[in-house]
């Protein structure tokens, strides 16, 4: 992995699919509590789109993890400042606060541990792995806390 330019992992066909056709179902209210639509505006196109997300509780705080990499979704959001968060009719719109360095170990831990069945693949460590452990991953996750606007 280059630690530079965290690396992107798009979706394989079948994972595109099941992306769609999930994130309809969470549009709809649907899926356990910590599944939300990610709703955010294009930043070339202006076009509103949409991702399912696992949302991370932490501390009485919320936390966006890209397991993917540097997604189109997170670039967006990094050029829009905000996201929306969709279930069913509910929309809660927050601002972005991009996690040091030396915040993301603790909330990469915390992500992979909670989520290890939707996301282990994309981790190199394995879930229950000591937080030294994801220091050396810090750059090729990008991580957000989700501050209500």
């Amino acid at each position: 992995m280059n630690s530079t330019q965290p690396l992107f992992r798009a979706p394989s066909p079948v994972e595109r699919v099941f992306n769609r056709t999930f994130g309809i179902l969470v549009g709809l209210g649907l899926g356990f509590s910590y599944n939300y639509l990610l709703q955010v505006r294009g930043r070339k196109s202006g076009k509103i789109y949409s991702t399912p997300i696992d949302l991370l509780e932490l501390g009485g705080k919320r936390f966006l993890v890209a397991p993917r990499g540097r997604a189109q979704w997170v670039r967006n959001a990094e050029a829009a400042g905000q996201v929306t968060l969709k279930k069913g009719s509910k929309r809660q719109q927050f601002q972005l606060r991009a996690l040091t360095d030396q915040e993301k170990p603790e909330i990469l831990k915390a992500y992979l541990d909670q989520f290890k069945r939707e996301v282990q693949r994309y981790f190199p460590v394995q879930a229950g792995s000591p937080v030294e452990a994801f220091r050396e991953l810090v750059q090729n996750y990008p991580a957000f806390e989700l501050v209500p606007a």
